[in-house]
Parts: C-alpha cells; sequence; structure tokens
C-alpha cells in the first residue's frame, strides 16, 4: 500500500520479534523458525533422560542405559534441547539439591547453543511429583473411589506448586484410560470403569495442575487399557463405537473442561493401525476435529516401537517420518530416531521439512507460553532454600482423599471395631508401608532400587495405625503378598481364633515389570489374590471369628462364594501415605465410610473381561453358563448410618415437582431437563450419601449398556437432615454413535434413574426425547450440573 514502510524482515528484526514478549506467542515463534538450521530445529523435538546430582552442580545423563552408542552431555545440548526427563524421578536426591542441579544443567544448556532456550522439564506426577521426599497422595482409582473431582483438583493444585517451585514445567498425568479389563497391571492407575466418572474427575485433576502452571499430559491416547486378555501392549480389538463412546469421552472433558496442552500417545494398536503412526487419531480426530493446540509428546520408546515392536518401520528413519506425519511432536523420553537418523532422512529428501516445521512451531509456542523464551528468564527458581515437597497441609490433603476413598463393602455389624475388644490383624499388607503406594509413587517406582537412602517419607502401615486406636491388638502377617509360603498361615489362625475380632488384610504390592502384583507390565491371567493369600483367608475364615476383610489392592479381586463368611469386607485401592491412619479411622468408626466402587467388584476369578457398562446380552442370561454379575456392582458402597431417598421427578420451569408420574415427562433432544430427589439421613451419626445418576435407553438404533452414570453429587448430611438434590441435565449427555457413525441425540423414552450404585436403582423418572433425531459434536455439551440444597424445615 503507497505510503506504507516496509516490513523489516532482517534477521536483526526477527531476532528482537522473538524476544519481544508484547506479541502473541505464534508471531515470536514464526521469527524464530527461519533463523534456525535443521539440526537447531530438530533438537528442540527430543528429550534427554537425566538425573540430578546429588551434588547440586548438574544432571547425568541416563540415556546411555537405554539407548546404544549415546553421545556426550555436551554433544547433545550443542544445537539446543526440547525437554529433559525426569531428574527429580530418576534417583533419590535431596529437593534442594536437586532444583539446584536441575538450574545449572539449564544454564548448560542456554550457554551450550545459538539461541539459548532453556529445555521443558518433565516428571510424573501420577500420585503426586514423584521425587524424594515428595508427598504421596492415593492412586487414580482412589479419585474415583471418592466421586469428589473438587478435592482432586485441589490436589493437583498442590501437586503442580511443588513441580514448579522445583522448576518443573509439565507433568506426566492424568492417566484418561476407562478401565476395560481388571487383569490389566495398569488397573491401579485408572480412574475407573465408566467414562463419565473417569471424564470429570481427570479434568478436575488437569484443572488443578494447569491452573498451578504445569502442562498437564493426558495419557494414553487412545485405547491403552482395552488390550487382549489384559495384557500391556498387547493388541486391541475395538469397534469404532467402543472407541467413540466409551474410551475417547474422557480425553474430550479433559482438553474441554480442563484445558490439558498436552496429550501422550498410547503404545496401542487399534485394528492392525499402531496408535504412534495413526494420522487419523493423532491429527484428523485430535487436531482438525477437537482443535487441540498443543503438544503430543511420544510414549517412551513409542516411535522405536514402530521398528522393533510392531514391525510397521522399517529402521528409524523410517519411524521418525511415521511418527512426525502422524502428529506425534516431541521424542521422549530421550533422543534416538528423532536425532541422526532424522537429520539425515530430510536432507535425503526422505522426510519434508515442513513435518520438522509443524512439530516445532507447537514446541515452541508452549515454550513461550512458560516464560522460556523471555530474555529475563532465570533457571534458579525463587525461594529455592525453602523448597519442601512433603509438608502438613500436603499430607493433610492425602488424608482426606484417603478417607473419603475408602469403600465399605459388606458389614454385618462387626464394623465399627467395639471399644474393648481383643483385635488380631492379620495378613502380609497389615504392616508393609509400600503395600499403601502406587507404582508410580517414588518410593515404589525408584526408591527400591535405592533402599540405602530410605522411603524419604513418614509412611504409618495399617498396623502402626490401628495400633494406636486399638490397645489390644494382636500382629501375625500369615504369609507373604507373594509365593508360596504356608508356614505362617498357622499362627495367623491361633491369633485369629484368640479375638474377638480379626482384620484380615490382603492385597497387593505395586512395581513395575513383574517386579510387584500390580503396575506396569504386572498382568494377571485371573483375579484370584495373588501368592497363598486366598489360602490364608480360607483358614481364618473358618475360625469362626468374625472377620473384616480389608483389601489394599490396585485391582479389584474376585470376592467369591469363599468370602461369603467375612463379617465385613473394606476395599481400599492403595490410599497414599496417609493411607493406614485413613483405614484404622474408617475401622474404628473415628470417619464415616463414604467412598463408592469407581470399578465392579467380580465375584469370579474368570469370565473376563466384564464392566457395568454393558448392553443386556453381557449380563446374565439363559443361553451362557457364565453369570457375568458382580459381587458388588460400581458404584456401590455402605455406610454407618442409613439414608432415605424420596420425592424423585422432574422440575418444571417455575420450580414445580413432578414425582411419581408414570407419563413420560418430555425432554427437548436440543435442550435440557431438571431432575431432583430428597435424601435424608435417618441414622443416628453424620454421614455422606453419594447419588448417582444413570442413563436408561431401552429401545434405540444400536445396542447401549442397560445403564450408564450421566451425573453424581456427595451429599454430607447430620443425623436428621435432608438435602434436596438436583441435576440438571442437557439432551447432549443422552447420545450415542448411531448406525451411521455419528453421534445422535435419537428422540424416544429413557429413563433417568437415581442410583445408589449401578445395580440398585432408588428411583426412576421416565422421560420422553423429543424432536427429530439431532446431530452433535465435539462442542455439544459434557456435563451434567449437579448441586445440593438444604431441606429448610417450615416453621410451625
Amino acid at each position: 500500500m503507497r505510503g506504507q514502510s516496509p516490513v523489516d524482515t532482517s534477521p536483526a528484526a526477527r531476532t528482537a520479534a522473538w524476544r519481544d514478549t508484547r506479541l502473541p506467542p505464534a508471531e515470536r515463534v514464526e521469527a524464530l523458525v527461519p533463523l534456525m538450521s535443521l539440526e537447531e530445529k530438530v533438537a528442540q523435538l527430543v528429550g534427554v533422560w537425566v538425573g540430578a546430582d546429588g551434588s547440586g552442580e548438574g544432571v547425568a545423563p541416563h540415556q546411555a542405559e537405554m539407548v546404544d552408542g549415546s553421545p556426550s552431555w555436551s554433544t547433545l545440548i550443542r544445537h539446543g534441547l526440547g525437554q529433559l526427563t525426569r531428574p527429580f524421578g530418576t534417583a533419590p536426591v535431596d529437593p534442594v539439591l536437586g532444583a539446584r542441579s536441575l538450574a545449572a544443567s539449564q544454564e548448560q544448556i542456554v550457554a551450550a547453543s545459538r539461541f539459548g532456550i532453556p529445555a521443558q522439564v518433565h516428571e510424573e506426577c501420577l500420585t503426586g511429583f514423584a521425587a524424594w521426599r515428595a508427598t504421596v497422595y492415593p492412586a487414580p482409582l482412589s479419585w474415583g473411589a471418592s466421586f469428589d473431582p473438587e478435592l482432586v483438583e485441589a490436589m493437583a493444585g498442590r501437586i503442580g506448586r511443588s513441580m514448579r517451585a522445583a522448576g518443573v514445567h509439565q507433568g506426566l498425568a492424568p492417566v484418561l484410560d476407562v478401565t476395560r479389563d481388571y487383569r490389566w497391571g495398569r488397573t491401579e492407575e485408572t480412574i475407573g470403569e465408566d467414562p463419565y466418572l473417569v471424564g470429570t474427575t481427570g479434568a478436575a485433576y488437569v484443572r488443578g495442575l494447569e491452573r498451578a502452571g504445569v502442562i498437564a499430559t493426558l495419557k494414553h491416547f487412545a485405547g491403552y487399557s482395552a488390550s487382549r486378555g489384559g495384557r500391556n501392549l498387547a493388541p486391541v480389538s475395538m469397534g469404532p463405537r467402543e472407541l467413540a463412546d466409551v474410551v475417547l469421552p474422557p480425553f474430550e472433558m479433559a482438553l474441554r473442561l480442563g484445558g490439558a496442552r498436552s496429550v501422550m500417545n498410547s503404545y496401542a494398536e487399534i485394528d492392525g493401525l499402531p496408535v504412534a503412526a495413526d494420522e487419523g487419531l493423532l491429527t484428523g480426530l485430535l487436531r482438525d476435529e477437537w482443535g487441540f493446540t498443543g503438544t503430543v509428546v511420544a510414549d517412551y520408546f513409542a516411535v522405536r516401537f514402530l521398528q522393533t515392536l510392531h514391525g510397521v518401520a522399517s529402521g528409524a528413519a523410517q519411524a521418525a517420518q511415521l511418527a512426525l506425519r502422524a502428529g506425534i511432536d516431541v521424542e521422549l523420553p530421550t533422543v534416538d530416531t528423532f536425532g541422526a537418523p532424522l537429520v539425515a532422512a530430510v536432507r535425503a529428501g526422505e522426510v519434508d521439512e515442513a513435518l520438522v516445521d509443524r512439530a516445532l512451531r507447537r514446541v515452541l509456542i508452549q515454550k513461550v507460553e512458560l516464560g522460556l523464551l523471555d530474555e529475563d528468564w532465570r533457571a534458579l527458581p525463587d525461594d529455592v532454600e525453602s523448597l519442601r515437597l512433603d509438608d502438613a497441609a500436603s499430607r493433610d490433603l492425602a488424608l482426606r482423599l484417603a478417607r473419603e476413598s475408602v469403600v465399605l463393602l459388606r458389614n454385618d455389624g462387626v464394623l465399627p471395631l467395639p471399644a474393648g475388644r481383643r483385635v488380631a490383624l492379620v495378613g502380609p499388607v497389615a504392616d508393609d508401608p509400600l503395600a499403601l503406594l502406587g507404582c508410580y509413587s517414588f518410593p515404589n517406582h525408584v526408591g527400591v532400587r535405592h533402599p540405602e537412602r530410605g522411603l524419604g517419607l513418614d509412611i504409618p502401615s495399617l498396623r502402626d495405625e490401628l495400633a494406636r486406636l486399638v490397645p489390644d491388638v494382636v500382629h501375625e502377617p500369615g504369609c507373604a503378598i507373594t509365593g508360596e509360603d504356608t508356614s505362617g498361615i498357622a499362627a495367623a489362625v491361633a491369633a485369629a481364633g484368640d479375638a474377638d475380632v480379626c482384620v484380615l488384610a490382603l492385597g497387593d504390592r505395586a512395581g513395575m515389570f513383574g517386579r510387584g502384583t500390580s503396575g506396569e507390565g504386572c498382568d494377571v491371567a485371573d483375579l484370584r489374590l495373588p501368592g497363598v493369600q486366598a489360602d490364608l483367608a480360607r483358614a481364618v475364615l473358618a475360625t469362626g471369628t468374625p472377620v473384616v476383610l480389608v483389601l489394599m489392592a490396585g485391582r479389584p479381586y474376585a470376592l467369591g462364594p469363599e468370602f461369603d463368611a467375612a463379617a465385613a469386607v473394606v476395599q481400599a485401592f492403595f490410599l497414599g501415605q496417609r493411607g493406614g491412619q485413613a483405614l484404622a479411622e474408617v475401622l474404628t468408626g473415628a470417619v464415616n465410610p463414604s467412598g463408592r466402587l469407581p470399578v465392579s467388584v467380580p465375584r469370579d476369578a474368570g469370565g473376563l473381561p466384564a464392566t457395568y457398562l454393558s448392553p443386556p446380552l453381557a449380563r446374565r442370561s439363559q443361553v451362557s453358563s457364565v453369570d457375568p454379575t458382580p459381587a458388588h456392582p460400581f458404584g456401590h458402597g455402605l455406610s454407618y448410618t442409613t439414608f432415605d431417598w424420596s420425592d424423585a421427578g422432574v422440575l418444571g420451569p417455575a420450580g414445580e415437582l413432578r414425582a411419581g408420574s408414570a407419563e413420560p415427562a418430555d425432554w427437548p433432544v436440543d435442550g435440557e431437563v431438571t431432575v431432583r430427589v430428597t435424601v435424608r439421613n435417618t441414622g443416628s451419626r453424620a454421614g455422606t450419601e453419594v447419588v448417582q445418576l444413570y442413563l436408561h435407553d431401552p429401545v434405540a438404533q444400536t445396542t447401549r449398556p442397560v445403564v450408564r452414570l450421566v451425573g453424581y453429587a456427595r451429599v454430607p448430611l447430620e443425623p436428621g437432615a435432608a438435602a434436596y438434590v438436583t441435576f440438571d441435565v442437557p439432551a447432549d449427555i443422552a447420545s450415542f454413535t448411531g448406525r451411521a457413525g455419528r453421534r445422535v441425540v435419537e428422540p424416544g423414552e429413557v429413563d433417568l434413574r437415581f442410583g445408589r450404585s449401578s445395580g440398585e436403582t432408588a428411583a426412576s423418572v421416565p422421560l420422553r426425547l423429543t424432536g427429530a433425531e439431532r446431530p452433535v459434536g465435539h462442542r455439544r455439551e459434557l456435563l451434567t450440573s449437579a448441586w445440593v440444597e438444604p431441606v429448610v424445615a417450615a416453621v410451625a
């Protein structure tokens, strides 16, 4: 245009632009990319696995243990570096010295490269910051059992703040895989078997982490938990409807409702196509349809696995090309196929440099958002000397979540434990602190390889805490968690026989790749308790002493007829470092249990996989001799008080309640319906009820689950108090993938069921979805609003 000054595109101007904090991130990145050589570009797309040095002077690369022919540290960083992998989560290091070592390494990276861009630092954080002396929170199955997203969000916020204080930018959590087969070792890392529970809880975790300034990474996109036989990394046989209606919704919720900025690919292959090479999933769906603009990072070694495990690439260069084209931006944990093989392939014309530039822009935009391209960036966090990763407030939050996560499955009146009774505490997990922790907790994940350093935390066992509350406790382990040694059972039987009540604590020890009974690579062939624990249980139950069975595990184990003699059953899923206290308080009545099952507890150790989210033919039928009915269904949990549910119905526009009508109320396919139930505490002590709302769609164009969760609310009530529990349900919540392969809201009659669990309906509200079939997409309503209001007694 005449009179307009020409734009200055000189290198100096571009340099000034990419450092200019007044410009939008995308403009800064566009100014930087043309200045970079191919080697500098590729360096931003890789990580290097390191461990912080205990001296506080730097990091030590660990990638030589993983990749042959690893170059030196100075060679690795001479062109810059995209990510530092797990400087705190590789070996025990004092947090302050670890932060100083990380800062020193960042200064080396800045000084070594032409543009002086620091690395983005990532760590595991599923059950807390995976660092020595950091608080260990309950595992994700416990988050699901709490049915309390707000508390999970608060936990994630504390985790995120501790990570940022140490100089970490990205957390590899949450896991949003929906449980499909309890035999899978990583069941403990999942939130549960229902996509709505997983999505709402996972989105809450994301909000907490992101608001603390840490990038949340959604794992494992997608289909990882549906592997054949419950085996880690096994192929996935899944149709498009199961993928769309069960597996994908939690990721949609965490992106839209949580604001996650990173996604990690699944190791899985779905119908023969590895996800790491699936352009339709990682780009077509995630980016083009869903609008995701963040980074996709490779699960560890997933790019190389395209060659070594999947056999879809002939070598490193082709693996890199397939992953880049599919949409993976960063290779983790350490430089491999995205290093020299990728550079050579681009130079040879085998890989389009535009694919490198596409990934680079995403990586650099994220670094701009983190402040890593700002001239005033500083390597050492403020107040590093006061860095404490396990403080009283964090331990209190871990305890609160653990208390809410304990599930009382059965109780004939033996609980709470009466005062003055002789108690025998039997079982291999009763006095084992590590039996309270998940596989990605630092003590189980890393600390077990460094026993000389100790746990780094105070982790009281169930025995420690129960002895504090019950003076007369005798303990006998009876057996080990694994192994065939039964020599200790006789002593355990004697202790139980001499007691008024026996608390029998059975379960798991989390570990990795066969080093535990639960955790990554610790899959099982069936759902029998590990080792000879079932033998111990049968022997103790035969004494005639009332037995309280306490399961401390990473998956639900089958509770068949041999356990029917137990007077009470309590389920806990790796409750974290304060889990021993939470369990002891529930057993003694200091805390009223309010947890609900995030997974069903099967009655039979075989006949798998089976979750509650099943159509009619997956339930008990006359045409099969296998009965998949669980011992306890999803959502089940008891209390030490009682609750009455009444007056369930539809609320009209003026707030009038339509209750007890057999005629369906209208629910427009493009509108919402408001339903309400009154809950009253009819017992003698305070307690919390969990009201669950399920959708039942009896006739649809494709088979539908008999019921599926569409809303829930925790309802704390004092004795005699009552509350209105109200749900606003958008019609979009009733959508599903129809015959044509697109998501629709279909007109017709449905029920909204108020349930104490997926298997126990307290009240049902008949409804009729009205209007024409309505297609919906990614921008549909994802959330049912719920609120609780006290019922105020009328003044006479």
